[in-house]
């Protein structure tokens, strides 16, 4: 299985339009060779989407959206900023760590919902979506893209792990960046304690 994330970050509305032109020229072309991906969770915005996450299971997905990896660049007049002089916006493509372990459903307190957006004519009249809460970590994902609730309770406990994973991953860079900041922060003066001389053999 394959994961990729695209993302405008913290970039302006412009970035989250450039975002949803990346998402909509990914799957358009994926379709075109063949390959396809689904879209597990996007993130929407008034703008176009802050992050999407996409996951193929097809064995020639890796090598035909590796040209796809890295940072992207849309050229365009801001169609929300008239007369803004920047024209040229960047979003990333990235490919995410499979989770190693999905939590069980005893880890996780599910809340059946309404599903809400495109999706046919069973969107809205049934509970089908699910509102999945890990408990220890407290994250929480709301899926409705399948038509059944256990596809959903399925499709939402692996997108914990991932949400889990990636939560993992940042706490560990916080930690390498906070090890790196220490190695600067030496105080001249004050100190705990004092030593003469040069130290013995």
């Amino acid at each position: 299985m394959l994961l990729i994330q695209i993302t405008a970050a913290h970039g302006p509305a412009e970035c989250e339009r450039a975002a949803q032109l990346t998402l909509r020229a990914l799957l358009r072309e994926a379709a075109g060779a063949g390959i396809a991906f689904d879209v597990l969770a996007c993130v929407d915005t008034p703008a176009g989407c802050q992050s999407a996450l996409l996951r193929s299971a097809h064995e020639a997905a890796l090598p035909w959206v590796t040209p796809w990896l890295g940072t992207i660049q849309w050229t365009f007049a801001s169609p929300f900023r008239p007369h803004h002089r920047r024209k040229n916006w960047f979003v990333a493509v990235q490919r995410c760590a499979l989770p190693e372990a999905v939590p069980t459903e005893g880890e996780i307190r599910f809340q059946a919902c309404k599903a809400s957006g495109a999706g046919g004519q069973h969107v809205n009249t049934t509970d089908s979506a699910v509102h999945a809460t890990h408990v220890a970590s407290g994250l929480s994902v709301k899926v409705g893209t399948e038509r059944s609730q256990h596809a959903n309770k399925r499709l939402a406990r692996e997108l914990l792990a991932i949400k889990l994973a990636q939560r993992q991953a940042s706490l560990l860079d916080q930690a390498r960046e906070a090890r790196a900041r220490l190695h600067g922060q030496v105080a001249r003066g004050d100190p705990v304690k004092v030593f003469h001389g040069p130290p013995g053999r």
